[in-house]
């Protein structure tokens, strides 16, 4: 698999404070790779580091396959968009304007390619409305495209629906998968709101106290989030007798209702209840989300 982005034992330390330790990813290429970790974590320190922002205490990374002591590090990040923790806009220019500014600073020849950015981040109606203006998503998305002005195939986005109304967060998700799908930018986004990456990523990286804990694809985290039967009965220890009897797993929730984590007959299991005196009221198919993964990840439960 071709990478974008790895890193190998990659270590930033503050003083006192370790803010990345031994952390080691891959980013594939043409991926929305979710960025999964709490506040705190060290999803920030990563994307600075990446960006050239800072320094490496110990461990290295590569762009493209360019390591990040290498000179040709400098053409890398060329190839590469951030928006990291809030929007780089000048609130007193328009949308236009603020692109017009990030063209000269990258030294672009003409500004042939802003219409088409503007119209992209839907902000081509704007006008001479300053950006100080704008709602928090449209800043969002002035930053974005002031972002994508060097072309970039690799965009980096730091909590990019952060704040936004549920309007706003709809506008970011579909420019973020327009721009992986339709001009296949690979897309790295870190995010503590786990229920919007769902939507976009097609892989993760759980990080935690500045270590990533895993790796996996979609379709691996899809298998790997458990289904279950949530049950409601009149008496869950005699549903627990029956369970093992049929060694299968489960939890007990409260006196009335438990979590059936197997395929199972639920005649069979209706009619064996009724035998021990006990009623089904209701039985529920749900499968685990990102989140509680996530959770059961962090605290060392069964998916590590």
């Amino acid at each position: 698999m071709e990478y974008v982005l790895t890193t190998d034992a990659l270590c930033k330390q503050y003083k006192q404070f370790q803010a990345l330790s031994r952390l080691s990813m891959h980013v594939p290429k043409g991926a929305v790779y979710g960025f999964v970790g709490k506040n705190g974590s060290g999803k920030t320190t990563l994307i600075r580091l990446i960006c050239g922002l800072q320094k490496p205490t110990s461990g290295h990374f590569t762009l493209y396959g360019v390591p990040n002591d290498a000179k040709d590090i400098v053409k890398s990040r060329r190839r590469m968009g951030a928006v990291v923790e809030t929007p780089a806009i000048y609130l007193d220019m328009t949308a236009e304007d603020n692109l017009k500014q990030q063209y000269r600073i990258l030294g672009l020849p003409s500004f042939d390619g802003i219409p088409e950015l503007l119209q992209l981040a839907g902000l081509e109606n704007t006008g001479r409305k300053k950006a100080k203006n704008f709602s928090l998503g449209m800043k969002q998305r002035l930053g974005i495209a002031v972002a994508l002005a060097g072309d970039p195939d690799f965009l980096v986005l730091d909590e990019p629906v952060n704040g936004l109304d549920p309007q706003g967060i709809i506008e970011i998700r579909e420019l973020i998968l327009k721009l992986n799908r339709e001009r296949q930018i690979t897309v790295l986004i870190s995010s503590h709101i786990l229920d919007e990456l769902s939507k976009l990523a097609t892989h993760y990286g759980f990080i935690d106290s500045g270590s990533i804990l895993k790796e996996l694809s979609a379709e691996e985290l899809e298998a790997a989030c458990q289904k279950r039967l949530h049950l409601e009965v009149s008496d869950t220890k005699a549903l627990a007798r029956v369970l093992d009897s049929m060694k299968v797993e489960y939890k007990i929730l409260s006196d009335t209702q438990a979590d059936i984590f197997a395929k199972i007959n639920i005649s069979e299991l209706t009619f064996a209840l009724f035998q021990e005196g006990c009623t089904v009221t209701s039985v529920q198919e749900r499968d685990e989300s990102l989140e509680s993964y996530y959770v059961s990840l962090i605290g060392g439960g069964s998916h590590v």
